[in-house]
């Protein structure tokens, strides 16, 4: 699929001196982030920070916002941005070359934080590929004066060596071509040449440009100011940066912990590299027309939200005609400012069926792997409006007052959700609500339905925990691991190193005990739960009477597993007998060759076929349902 936004955009405030907004490149859309100076404070240089490339910016989402906003509060105003065919910019043609194009993305930003700031001077502040497309754009573009390079990609063999081997660790058995539920043709990743690395696509022509990068070779960028960081774990760019020193007027090389924190960590793990904030903070003072300066006020068009068109618009080509769809950001107000984007069917087409789509673990409303962007789009062809959110504490959402940011399992999730439904309500006129997520998304999505939040089905993919309460962090022994656990150790016993590993020490018996232990408690609380529930009483953290209750309701519950994951033994112990029960009004789908967040392509496109059939069954499944429940009452 392909998506060129064409785009007369609003830009709304956010709480955090934030602009939400869209910008030309070429003849597509980009989306990105303008930081705004506070008043009084801005200086006569901004920045442009370029993201790394796929599963590192995802990791690294959280990390990549602290930087601008630490840059914006020094008087920096900062423009950060989603490239071609990333994030939430327009789709890119799958055969480009990425690099060419990102390159003239990176301009693009540079010319739109002019426009909106007036500032003369750009410095650009890249993160690994993101560090390499700096550099590129820096010797095409003059208004690019300085460069702060995050672990730049110096050659680009290495790197491609780097991705296949993330690639090869990554890899799994069974080829995507094989499965018989979905065309070659739904899948982009499979085009001839091109690599599939965590989810995310490189072009042929994209492989072949990287594989002849090598910055030692190429004319260092007129610009008058370098800052390279490495991480200090794996400094690759000492030399270049040695090489160059004499040719940049100011050039400061530094190795710093917290790269791999910041962008190889999964998000919800992921730490924000203080001490590489703290660098970039200092650089940015000592800049001769940086914070220091004497702040400059017009010059440059401030925008007014009031001014700007709120209408996106979106060609959607497919394999078809061309139709026009609506994308835009919103802002929902809650304890916390809540945001997201919301795609909407073509103008005049009627708004009545809306789809939520839950963060997973801590990615932001992207998704994993940006999974519900091409979710958000296909299904608005549909007729669907749809809001991919961001709960409190994620992504680009606000934190509630006194709560820590990064927290995957919120207490007032379902308040968020709520005040997400009333949104789509009062917006839209939406009356048939869907709540779709993976992994902890699934888990909200289930607890909002227990809590009796009206929404008429749970698109429910991989769920690994049902409960989860107040002191509880991820780190805790979680149920999954209960399921998962003991199958592996009894596997490990038929290991001579493990038992010297055993025999040494090295191993926690405690821990391995006491999951054990927890484990037999777990079976024998789904026989008496079972019982009490033929017997209808209530007990507490009870899945299987929560889920006849969801169902009484009329809520069509799904849940879809990869084979192997651990949700699909933890649904049987702890839903019982409640599961067959309920029969067609809760229905289980098992994929083959999946991983935990569907990162490749071929088992991807089998999950969005089978959460489509869902969906799109949901007229005669709930007129049936509601039907049969009018009868046995």
């Amino acid at each position: 699929m392909s998506a060129d936004p064409y785009i007369d955009h609003e830009i709304t405030p956010t709480a955090r001196l934030a602009d939400a907004l869209y910008f030309d490149s070429g003849d597509h859309r980009l989306f990105g982030w303008l930081h705004r100076a506070p008043a009084g404070k801005s200086a006569n240089i901004g920045l442009v920070v370029c993201k790394p490339f796929g599963y590192e910016a995802v990791c690294a989402h959280r990390s990549v916002r602290a930087f601008a906003e630490t840059a914006a509060s020094l008087g920096v105003p900062t423009l950060r941005f989603d490239y071609m065919g990333t994030g939430d910019s327009s789709e890119i043609d799958p055969q480009a070359d990425q690099l060419e194009v990102w390159s003239k993305d990176v301009i693009a930003a540079v010319a739109e934080l002019q426009r909106l700031t007036g500032v003369e001077q750009v410095h650009i502040l890249g993160f690994r590929l993101g560090a390499l497309l700096a550099v590129l754009a820096a010797g095409q573009c003059k208004a690019v004066t300085g460069l702060i390079l995050v672990a730049p990609i110096i050659s680009g063999r290495r790197y491609l060596r780097e991705l296949r081997m993330t690639q090869l660790a990554g890899s799994i058995v069974s080829d995507p071509e094989e499965s018989p539920s979905v065309a070659a043709a739904d899948i982009p990743a499979l085009r001839a040449g091109s690599m599939e690395v965590a989810g995310f696509s490189f072009s042929a022509a994209t492989l072949s440009a990287l594989a002849l990068i090598d910055l030692n070779l190429r004319e260092v960028p007129p610009v008058s100011d370098m800052l390279v960081i490495d991480g200090n774990s794996i400094p690759a760019a000492r030399g270049w940066a040695e090489q160059i020193s004499g040719l940049v007027v100011r050039t400061k090389y530094l190795t710093l912990p917290g790269l791999v924190e910041m962008a190889m960590t999964a998000p919800q793990y992921a730490t924000i590299p203080q001490e590489m904030i703290a660098a970039v903070r200092e650089w940015l003072l000592q800049l001769p027309n940086g914070p220091s300066a004497q702040a400059i006020n017009g010059g440059g068009r401030h925008y007014d939200p009031g001014l700007v068109p709120p209408i996106t618009v979106m060609n959607l080509r497919d394999g078809g005609p061309a139709e026009q769809l609506i994308e835009r950001p919103v802002f929902i107000t809650a304890e916390a400012l809540l945001f997201g984007i919301v795609t909407e069917p073509r103008q005049g087409e009627k708004r009545r069926r809306a789809v939520i789509l839950l963060n997973a673990g801590a990615d932001h409303h992207i998704g994993a792997s940006g999974m519900y962007v091409g979710f958000a789009r296909r299904w608005a062809r549909r007729g669907y409006v749809v809001l991919r959110m961001d709960l409190a504490g994620l992504g680009d959402s606000g934190t509630r007052p006194g709560r820590p940011d990064n927290e995957i399992f919120p207490p007032a999730a379902v308040d968020d959700i709520r005040a997400a439904i009333e949104f789509m309500r009062s917006h839209y006129g939406a009356t048939d609500i869907t709540l779709a997520g993976v992994c902890s998304g699934a888990y909200h999505a289930m607890r909002a339905a227990i809590a009796a939040v009206p929404v008429n089905r749970i698109l429910m993919v991989n769920p690994e925990n049902f409960f989860w309460h107040e002191g509880m962090t991820v780190n805790d022994i979680q149920m999954a691991e209960l399921v998962r656990n003991p199958s592996v150790y009894r596997a490990r016993m038929f290991s001579a190193a493990n038992w010297r590993r055993l025999t040494s020490g090295q191993v926690n018996i405690r821990y391995v005990l006491r999951v054990y232990f927890q484990r037999a408690l777990l079976t024998l609380e789904s026989t008496f739960r079972d019982l009490a529930r033929c017997l209808r009483i209530h007990l507490p953290r009870d899945l299987g009477w929560d889920l006849e209750q969801i169902a009484k309701r009329g809520v069509q519950v799904v849940f879809v597993f990869a084979r192997g994951e651990p949700g699909i033994k933890l649904l049987t112990i702890l839903g019982g007998l409640s599961v067959k029960r309920l029969g067609e009004r809760c229905r289980v789908h098992v994929i083959d060759s999946a991983d935990h967040v569907f990162s490749k392509s071929g088992p991807r496109a089998i999950l969005e076929k089978i959460l489509s059939d869902e969906l799109f069954a949901r007229p005669e499944w709930s007129a049936l349902r509601r039907a049969e429940l009018e009868q046995s009452s």
